[in-house]
């Protein structure tokens, strides 16, 4: 049997939940400036330091793994 808190669960009822869009004027609700500093899962505003969370769209996959080969040859720096 589930839990009440997961059964009366209402992302509806949450309220504003404010969060940084990609490709959308965002405007920070601390100071009202729009410059911010985008990492992986936070963008900071560049003025008053207000973080947001990043909108559920916004992150992707970490697809971006850089593989790199060892030559199968004899090492240039063994001695």
């Amino acid at each position: 049997m589930l839990s009440s808190n997961i059964r009366d669960f209402d992302p509806a009822r949450r309220g504003y939940h404010a969060v940084y869009r990609e490709n959308q004027v965002n405007h920070c609700p601390g100071c009202g400036r729009t410059h911010w500093y985008v990492g992986r899962t936070l963008a900071e505003c560049g003025f008053c330091a207000t973080a947001l969370p990043l909108s559920e769209g916004y992150r992707q996959a970490s697809s971006t793994i850089i593989h790199r080969s060892r030559p199968s040859g004899p090492s240039a720096f063994a001695a």
